[in-house]
């Protein structure tokens, strides 16, 4: 608690090095002052500089500014999060080239009650995680998909797994699974099954989020179940670094800027 109000009430002193690939060591530092006085929308705007750099080209520092603002004004909440956690997790979806809180379903920006302090928590969601899978470049295929009970479905694992899913044409019944797929580009496969009584309980124990009035659990449940599931398959898939960086962001709180967002330690969550 008194580590947040020293970041509340002290100068902000923001740095950040960007590295240029290809083994050059040139680098540009930035200072961006945030004061005591501003309010988190007043930050976003005097920080657009540096989240400008880790945009990609797709989307634009305008677009994100907007999105950014959108998300601080449907979320009220938001604005009583402690600063840095919120443009922290504003930062990693620029990093990651997401764009949070919005009907595209890519991240989440959640407010979270952390040791009795409201702080922002990143979230990818489940069109997010197959947008940076696809970008990991060995990815021919992956999905997920709900499974209903009047649905046919069955399923092997082993040296020789099989799935088999046909989709009931009307009254499709009470959801009862979800799978995750992935085909890469040489030919492997992986899949990964969860009952959703499975579900239920793994999304309690893994995302100390779960029950927040904000949590994409409450309004997109199959998105993260879908998201959920496609990340237990991906365990057998060959990713590279950059990905599996990227997924060591989702559902974390961090209070520091850097360069890589995944480098930045995560803050303890404790709903307590």
């Amino acid at each position: 608690m008194e580590r947040d109000e020293k970041m509340i009430h002290q100068e902000f002193d923001l740095k950040r090095e960007l590295a240029q690939q290809a083994g050059s060591q040139k680098s540009v530092k930035d200072e961006v002052k945030l004061t005591k006085n501003m309010t988190i929308p007043d930050m976003v705007k005097v920080m657009m500089p540096e989240i400008k750099k880790a945009l990609p080209t797709v989307l634009t520092p305008e677009r994100f500014t907007r999105i950014a603002l959108s998300a601080l004004n449907n979320t009220p909440a938001l604005q009583k999060c402690t600063p840095m956690s919120f443009l922290a997790a504003l930062m990693n979806a620029a990093q990651l080239g997401l764009e949070p809180n919005t009907p595209l379903g890519q991240a989440y920006l959640i407010p979270y009650k952390n040791k009795s302090v409201l702080e922002c928590q990143f979230q990818i969601g489940y069109k997010g995680l197959i947008d940076l899978a696809y970008r990991n470049g060995q990815m021919q295929t992956i999905q997920a998909q709900a499974v209903y009970e009047n649905d046919e479905f069955s399923y092997e694992y082993g040296l020789e797994p099989k799935l088999f899913h046909r989709p009931a044409f009307s009254d499709r019944g009470e959801l009862v699974y979800f799978y995750g797929i992935f085909r890469t580009v040489n030919g492997g496969y992986g899949m990964a099954v969860m009952s959703k009584a499975d579900m239920d309980i793994y999304a309690k124990t893994y995302s100390k989020a779960f029950d927040s009035d904000y949590s994409p659990w409450r309004s997109n449940y199959e998105e993260m179940a879908k998201k959920t599931v496609i990340k237990q398959a991906l365990k057998y898939a060959p990713i590279k670094t950059d990905f599996q960086r990227a997924l060591s962001t989702d559902e974390t709180i961090k209070k520091e800027i850097s360069i890589d967002m995944s480098e930045v330690q995560n803050e303890v969550i404790d709903a307590a």
